[in-house]
């Protein structure tokens, strides 16, 4: 289990380094040609696919990304993790916090591991343990 949380954990590291420099070349190779991103907003329920989402990364600015991985699952050649994240972006001029709680399945292909899809919902910001130390 240590080990199948480190190799997601790097994913997300990497998926996290890419979204912040804007390395579309490195998000093509990580995102699977089905990749769907479903989530809600307070606007309601949406749907991205793979173009639409690598369109709309051109138009945000991350200022940061943090997340904390909550569980992984295996099975076989598909990876499932819950991951807690906090990010700051600015998107189409406005600022932006949120905090999500997102289910990541990763498939493998080849010898690389792809996102096929996440499914983004908003959570509760946690409680920051270490504030005024």
């Amino acid at each position: 289990m240590v080990e199948t949380c480190e190799e997601i954990e790097s994913l997300e590291r990497e998926w996290r380094d890419a979204l912040c420099s804007k390395d579309m070349d490195r998000l093509r190779s990580m995102v699977h040609p089905d990749f769907v991103l479903i989530g809600t907003r307070s606007t309601g329920p949406f749907v991205m696919h793979r173009d639409e989402w690598l369109e709309a990364i051109k138009h945000r600015d991350v200022d940061s990304i943090d997340f904390t991985i909550r569980e992984v699952t295996v099975l076989g050649n598909v990876m499932i993790g819950t991951v807690h994240g906090r990010w700051k972006l600015k998107y189409l001029g406005r600022m932006i916090e949120d905090c999500v709680v997102s289910t990541d399945v990763w498939v493998r292909e080849g010898d690389r591991w792809m996102s096929i899809r996440r499914h983004s919902t908003p959570a509760p910001a946690p409680l920051d343990n270490n504030k005024g130390k």
